[in-house]
């Protein structure tokens, strides 16, 4: 398996973000591209400065410039792994992004529209300026394959269906590389049913089996389940529908998505302004964010069967001891208890004595494309 870096690229639509990984998959450089087809801004270990970045073409060629004067020219990489974010019922592990797989990825854009288009473009633009490096992709919605046709299914004509309106779940890059992690912070063992808390602006649970999804809280999009920091989360279909009416379609997609969640009920998104602002509506928020999670960890529980251990990620899940303390407390009942100190201090462990393991996986999405990307290319004979 090559030693050489492999290089990372998560494209969102005014943005590219990369990083180069080296053997074991450890950092070596990060770059970004912000604001790209406006005030483009390029961001490196070395500071920022103003970029021309009309695209996402000329923001991959900012990025590998700067990554060659680094001491990382395109020659020296092994290859670059792709985020995306939808690979629809087709493309449920990471693929060789030839021209079969890139088919498949436009062909899931009428179901994400906000993503794929994006991470196509920086796919192309990487070809364009790199045609002979091997590029992988990697999906976020790949994990959730496992669950059962019954999870996945709406309640919904079969022409609906057919035209991809069905549960997919997100956040599933995060997911398996928790599981991939987790063992070795439990002795070795994987709890057999896991209750996954990535908590962050963006907010799912997953209910893992033996290592494999088997529900998750996000559905058709990232929308669903939990509240979140600009999303509402959960909502009755004819709410939205009410919404669209009085909106319109792109107002209710703003509305939704950009000015609801934490954000429409304590006037913050972040959960540490909310914390701060001690006012009457961030507590209202936090006690929202807090009593849904539980919520919702009742159903996945109740889809595995029971409950054996949790694991927290993501920026929320890893730092902050009151939700997680809190969520702890709505599942008492189960046997789950936290340790005050331990909790306070965001230790790996934060499970009270004789209680089920609760752990704390620091989010290391980016290292697993990357060992994704290198396992694949080997096993090509790349």
């Amino acid at each position: 398996m090559s030693k050489d870096p492999i290089l990372v690229v998560n494209a969102g639509s005014s943005s590219v973000k990369a990083a180069l990984f080296g053997a074991g998959e450890t950092p070596l450089a990060a770059f970004s591209v912000t604001e790209v087809g406006g005030a483009a801004v390029l961001k490196t270990a070395a500071g920022e400065r103003p970029c021309a970045a009309p695209d996402h073409e000329a923001a991959i060629g900012l990025i590998l410039d700067d990554a060659a004067a680094a001491g990382f020219p395109v020659a020296r990489l092994a290859g670059a792994g792709h985020r995306v974010v939808h690979g629809g019922r087709t493309l449920v592990e990471p693929v060789i992004l030839d021209a079969r797989a890139v088919a498949a990825i436009e062909a899931c854009v009428p179901v994400a529209p906000l993503h794929n288009p994006h991470n196509l473009a920086a796919i192309r633009a990487l070809a364009l300026r790199a045609p002979d490096l091997p590029q992988v992709g990697v999906f976020d919605t790949a994990f959730h394959a496992t669950n059962p046709e019954v999870a996945l299914r709406y309640a919904i004509p079969a022409a609906e269906e057919a035209r991809g309106i069905r549960r997919y779940g997100f956040h599933g890059i995060s997911f398996a590389s928790l599981v991939e992690r987790l063992p070795a912070m439990l002795d070795g063992a994987l709890p057999g049913r896991l209750l996954a808390c990535h908590l962050g602006n963006g907010v799912s649970l997953c209910a893992i089996r033996s290592g494999r999804s088997a529900a998750t809280t996000m559905g058709y999009s990232p929308l669903d389940g939990l509240t979140m920091g600009t999303r509402a989360g959960g909502i009755d279909g004819n709410a939205v529908l009410r919404i669209a009416s009085d909106h319109g379609i792109d107002g209710a997609t703003r509305i939704l998505n950009r000015e609801s969640g934490l954000l429409a009920l304590g006037q913050a998104s972040d959960m540490r302004a909310l914390h701060a602002a001690g006012t009457a509506e961030a507590r209202f928020a936090i006690d929202h964010f807090c009593y849904w999670a539980v919520r919702h960890a009742g159903s996945m529980i109740a889809a595995m069967g029971g409950l054996d251990g949790i694991a927290f990620t993501g920026g929320i899940g890893e730092n902050d001891a009151e939700v997680r303390a809190r969520i702890c407390a709505g599942l008492a009942f189960l046997g789950v208890a936290v340790d005050g100190t331990a909790n306070a201090r965001n230790a790996p462990r934060i499970e009270a004595p004789g209680a089920l393991p609760v752990v704390i996986v620091p989010a290391e999405e980016e290292a697993w494309i990357a060992a994704a990307t290198r396992r694949l290319i080997a096993a090509r004979g790349g």
